[in-house]
């Protein structure tokens, strides 16, 4: 029987839902990543139901790698497994492309799609249709122990260079105690160790294609960069490197293992949290460092919650990722776990609390980073893709995590650099060739 679901106003949360019709008892399967805002989502979103008691939940959470393989090969055999996706601003305009996605057209006044920052809207746009709605988004930034800097005597600057980067690494490392100058994404994938990997070689002078898309893989360049990734981690890096991916390195640096940590700025809000950090009052910030080349494109990356194509339940799906994405779920996670772990990156609005001001000391420098970001500009040369830490294309996912391998087999010794780049540059041709690109 058909029953209307009618947008209830609730003391915790205002609810911004539709009033749409759906079947009693819909059931969402939300395929999502195992990082901490996620899990939040899920724990908070009892909330959501409680407001919608026709509609349940079931959630399927999954290590970064497994999501992306997962949701990929559903929504191309269309095989409607999921309800709703966890996709980022990569996925959302080439699957928008293919007609995967559901147009989120006719979205509440009350969502407010202005207050989305506009770099962030535009990653999740195709012919000015939004396909998706941004959960959190993140630019790229050096978090660094300000204890461990004070007993070694240096000082970061705001916009430290790699070599200076390697120094302070060097100084800071002490294994005896359990302390690693240098913690860096090295578990392979295209948006695990080659996301970082991507932006230390654009530093270095370096990109994926020229302008006839050639790789330019096997090139100086890339050699320069892995020759500095591969010696700062072995040098300076935890044991294990090669398993350690975005989440791995979180934990290692909240539990006081890492002296500094490049990575994406969604890290700071747990790092800086002291429920959930040991070194809370012990962390500094910095921008990414630079290399042989300044400028070019800069890390821009959102998680996002979309529709499949393939969902028969696309109205209460439409529902749900207006409330996950909403500005009263920032306020309720605020209000339940603290201003610092609210969803960072997305809503200009956000920025403007001055409680999140007051527990997130970061938060401008993230609100510039993510508002100025450039995922478009230019490298040291022309490249004809967009991207940062990744290329908009729709073969770089194998691509990326092809060569992901090899670079992680060089922190191994089961390659040599010499062998990651040879190897990687005839495979990456062959398979840009198949696809056509090259005239």
């Amino acid at each position: 029987m058909d029953v209307r679901i009618q947008a209830v106003a609730a003391a915790a949360l205002g609810s911004v839902a539709f009033a749409a019709t759906a079947h009693a008892d819909a059931t969402l399967t939300i395929a999502t990543v195992n990082n901490v805002q996620m899990i939040e989502m899920q724990k908070l979103s009892s909330t959501f139901e409680k407001q919608h008691p026709d509609i349940h939940l079931n959630w399927v959470i999954l290590e970064e790698n497994t999501l992306r393989q997962r949701v990929t090969t559903d929504i191309a055999t269309h095989g409607g497994q999921f309800d709703i996706l966890t996709i980022g601003n990569y996925e959302v305009p080439i699957w928008a492309a293919q007609e995967w996605l559901v147009p989120l057209d006719n979205l509440p006044a009350s969502f407010d799609v202005k207050d989305i920052i506009e770099p962030v809207r535009q990653g999740i746009t195709y012919k000015d249709k939004l396909y998706a709605l941004p959960f959190y988004a993140e630019s790229v930034m050096t978090l660094y122990r300000t204890d461990l800097f004070d007993k070694a005597g240096l000082k970061m600057p705001a916009n430290p260079t790699y070599d200076q980067i390697r120094q302070f690494a060097d100084k800071t490392t002490d294994r005896e105690h359990g302390v690693f100058g240098m913690c860096l994404r090295g578990k392979p994938g295209w948006g695990e160790n080659m996301a970082y990997v991507s932006t230390l070689i654009t530093a270095f002078g370096g990109q994926w294609f020229d302008m006839q898309w050639k790789p330019t893989i096997n090139t100086p360049a890339w050699k320069e960069a892995l020759t500095y990734y591969d010696g700062i981690l072995k040098t300076d890096g935890p044991p294990g490197v090669s398993s350690n991916g975005f989440n791995e390195n979180l934990a290692l640096f909240t539990g006081g293992h890492c002296g500094m940590w490049i990575d994406a700025t969604s890290a700071a809000g747990t790092v800086y949290d002291p429920k959930q950090s040991t070194v809370a009052d012990k962390v500094g910030f910095a921008a990414v460092p630079t290399g042989s080349f300044t400028g070019g494109p800069t890390w821009l990356w959102s998680w996002n919650l979309a529709i499949p194509a393939s969902s028969k339940q696309a109205d209460a799906a439409k529902q749900f990722i207006t409330w996950a994405t909403s500005k009263d779920y920032v306020k309720l996670v605020a209000e339940t776990d603290g201003w610092v772990n609210i969803p960072p990156g997305t809503r200009t609005s956000s920025f403007a609390y001055e409680e999140y001001k007051k527990a997130a000391p970061f938060s401008s420098f993230v609100e510039q980073a993510i508002d100025h970001s450039n995922p478009n500009g230019q490298t040291k040369n022309p490249r004809p893709y967009t991207g940062a830490q990744f290329v908009g294309i729709p073969q770089f996912q194998g691509i990326g995590t092809q060569v992901g391998q090899s670079v992680a087999a060089t922190l191994t010794g089961a390659q040599t650099i010499d062998q990651a780049l040879s190897g990687s540059q005839t495979a990456v041709d062959r398979i840009i060739r198949q696809a056509g690109y090259q005239k």
